[in-house]
């Protein structure tokens, strides 16, 4: 297998694209969606079963990392490859979205950041050589620029200044990344929902170079209009032949729209943690187990669906487990999340090499209209 990393467009269909991430640790196939393993575990599940849903790549959290066990400790143990039993890709974020969520735990300077931990109150500082350095000591095969992300609605003047420190940090993130053939780099577009602001941050990382690009700075409370309306120029403004990510999206709508405009990669917390809180994603919408109304039901949860929890168990048992405070219902009920996720994925891959996505899509939104959907 090739030692260096590339990607290859093999169809589109409008602005939905599929093609091929390859690294030295394995392929990616896009668009994909990435499992969050924040703290060097996807919650409730084993790595293989993680895979065995489809994923062909994890995210890993450079804030939490750092913070516990610590980077050089993983490092020392071989890799967080090594350390978390997960031989394929791995991409890091930068930590600049966890650090700046932080409030008053934080002071923001040209630097970097300098922070308290949530953990015990210690002091902590990151800029972009730390960031750089930690995902380097963490062994992650794409490594995210660490760039500074305020939450919207802000006003313009904000949204530029920050979009501005986070290109100079791009440059300086380049710098310290070094060459490492066979990793990559990263660039984060800024901007808000401004889309000449969006333009000059495109451009400038370009200036630099990078070997993929993210759209950061959405699904921070601009809504899910207003994150569309911005994704409908925001990847155009990206290399075509680069893989573009967007950052913490989201729900399978939200999945579905994104691709739709353009977008290759996505990570979201959101599989997992509504499986440890009873939500179970599914063709049809929101199934939420806890509702007393599963729990003399003896259908699966999706009929169509081959995970585990579809193949072996009733409504009735998830239910019952959920109300039991039993584990294996956040493992049972992840494992499908992240099954459909995968499964939605796959679906829009094949439809985009066959030109059907538009067709794909309008079935995919008319099943969840006419479907079995619980109150949230």
């Amino acid at each position: 297998m090739s030692r260096e990393f590339s990607f290859t467009l093999s169809a589109t269909d409008g602005a939905a694209r599929t093609g091929t991430i390859s690294t030295p640790r394995g392929e990616i196939r896009t668009p994909a969606f990435m499992p969050v393993g924040t703290a060097a575990t996807v919650k409730a599940m084993m790595p293989e079963s993680v895979r065995a849903t489809g994923a062909d790549i994890l995210l890993g959290n450079t804030y939490h990392l750092m913070l516990r066990p610590t980077a050089e400790r993983i490092d020392r143990l071989g890799g967080l490859h090594k350390f978390m039993n997960w031989e394929r890709p791995i991409l890091t974020d930068s930590g600049g979205f966890q650090v700046m969520s932080l409030a008053g735990l934080r002071k923001l300077t040209e630097e970097g950041v300098t922070f308290k931990s949530h953990i015990d109150g210690s002091k902590h500082m990151l800029s972009p050589e730390r960031s750089m350095e930690i995902q380097r000591l963490l062994g992650s095969d794409i490594v995210m620029c660490f760039d500074e992300c305020p939450a919207l609605p802000a006003d313009r003047d904000r949204i530029a200044e920050s979009m501005h420190l986070s290109m100079r940090w791009a440059k300086r993130s380049r710098e310290a990344f070094g060459d490492r053939p066979g990793h990559a780099l990263f660039g984060i577009q800024q901007g808000g929902l401004e889309e000449d602001l969006r333009a000059e941050s495109a451009q400038a990382l370009q200036e630099i170079g990078f070997e993929g690009y993210a759209v950061g700075g959405l699904a921070v409370g601009e809504g899910q209009e207003a994150m569309f309306g911005c994704l409908d120029f925001a990847p155009g403004q990206l290399p075509v032949d680069k893989p573009r990510y967007l950052m913490g999206v989201g729900k399978p709508d939200d999945i579905v729209g994104a691709v739709k405009r353009g977008i290759d990669m996505m990570d979201c917390v959101l599989p997992s943690r509504s499986g440890r809180t009873g939500q179970a994603f599914t063709r049809h919408g929101v199934v939420n187990i806890k509702n007393a109304r599963h729990q003399n039901d003896p259908r699966p949860l999706d009929e169509n669906c081959t995970c585990p929890a579809c193949r072996n168990y009733s409504r009735a048992y998830l239910h019952h487990v959920f109300r039991s405070n039993e584990m294996i219902s956040g493992m049972l009920l992840t494992w499908h999340n992240l099954h459909y996720f995968q499964q939605i994925m796959q679906e829009m891959r094949d439809a985009i090499a066959a030109g059907t996505f538009a067709q794909w899509e309008a079935e995919f939104h008319a099943m969840r209209a006419q479907g079995d959907i619980d109150p949230l």
